[in-house]
């Protein structure tokens, strides 16, 4: 078996922080490790370094190297511009020279995981579905009717795989409604689509051919003539759509994908209500006995609360001080000050995409 990390992205949901020419995978936002560090740490024993692959913007290469100094630099591919993930997947699927029949893991390089025994469990489940020639994704086990996740939903009866159970896919559920995602969870059935794959490299490369053939004929043509210029011609002239989109929800409604659902403190850090969260969560499991159950202020640098709940800073060098906030996310970097509700973090994207536009005055 082994990985491909992707590392893709803007950099744009958590900025000022995470920047296009620094995104979030390569950002230390929860300890002395970036997130792509931590992905791939994770893996092992698992995956070792050397069955490890990434994903990546060109432009980015040289992050990736300088953080995963054990990955072979044979094992770093560059796009020339990011397509999502369904090109990404399929640039992996015809680059990497392994056996057809060897499984291939596909996750992101920015999910945090607080189970990192109990991930690895799951991932050497879905290895063993993934060998029966189906396309396998790994499930978030809902704790909440979360409409900003898109949904994976489970048919019947569930079959026991290194016992864990596993289902056949019954279909994809794009982000729901609050109505709706309560409805998905009282079924049961339901889980949050994490973006975390396992197949064989024979099964996803016919499944991209069949569902995805604008996207899989014209890189199955560039891999084979090794000429980095019809890279660099053809890919920007890809359909930009992700793997779900192209793949997986087709194949779901042929009966050939099924679920390996974990629950194992998954988040995506997606925004940055998610990161304090994911702070607050940690700083409960670290709480020694008789600290206040749920800290009011958490974050990095330097930094001094008075009275304040459910805040993140995230300082630098500059001391920054908090005075009777609640629901606040403040972010300091040289050039940038962010203060937002965390009610709205998840429009940090689109503000960040609208000020990249603006002209210059």
């Amino acid at each position: 078996m082994y990985a491909v990390v992707l590392a893709g992205g803007g950099g744009t949901r958590l900025w000022p922080l995470s920047r296009p020419e620094r995104p979030k995978p390569f950002l230390q936002l929860l300890g002395d490790r970036s997130l792509i560090q931590s992905c791939v740490a994770r893996l092992s024993p698992l995956v070792g370094p050397a069955d490890v692959y990434v994903v990546a913007d060109r432009r980015h290469l040289s992050l990736v190297a300088e953080q995963l100094p054990g990955i072979p630099a044979a094992n770093l591919i560059g796009e020339p511009v990011g397509r999502n993930t369904a090109a990404a997947i399929a640039l992996a699927a015809e680059a990497i020279d392994r056996p057809d029949d060897e499984v291939m893991l596909v996750l992101p390089a920015d999910a945090h995981i607080l189970d990192e025994a109990g991930y690895r469990a799951a991932l050497a489940a879905a290895e063993q579905v993934a060998r029966g020639g189906v396309l396998v994704t790994l499930g978030i086990t809902p704790d909440r009717p979360e409409t900003g996740y898109g949904y994976v939903l489970a048919r019947l009866p569930a079959r026991e795989v290194a016992g864990r159970p596993t289902f056949e896919v019954e279909r994809f559920v794009e982000k729901p409604t609050a109505e709706r995602a309560v409805e998905l969870l009282a079924t049961g059935l339901a889980s949050w689509n994490a973006g975390i794959f396992a197949w064989t490299r024979a099964s996803i490369r016919g499944r991209l051919s069949r569902h995805a053939p604008d996207i899989a004929g014209p890189i199955r043509t560039i891999c084979a003539s090794g000429h980095a210029s019809d890279l660099d011609a053809a890919y920007p002239l890809l359909r930009a759509t992700s793997i779900d989109y192209a793949v997986m929800e087709p194949a779901s409604l042929e009966g050939a994908v099924a679920v390996v659902p974990m629950d194992v403190g998954w988040s995506d850090l997606g925004s940055w209500s998610a990161l304090r969260d994911a702070w607050m969560a940690a700083a409960v499991a670290n709480a020694t006995e008789g600290a206040a159950a749920t800290p009011g202020v958490t974050g990095t640098g330097r930094r001094r609360d008075f009275g304040s709940t459910n805040t993140l800073v995230m300082a630098g060098d500059r001391l920054v001080v908090t005075l009777g906030l609640n629901d606040v996310i403040i972010v300091d970097t040289p050039d940038a000050l962010l203060v937002c509700s965390a009610e709205l973090s998840q429009e940090v994207r689109r503000m960040a995409q609208e000020m990249s536009e603006e002209k210059p005055q």
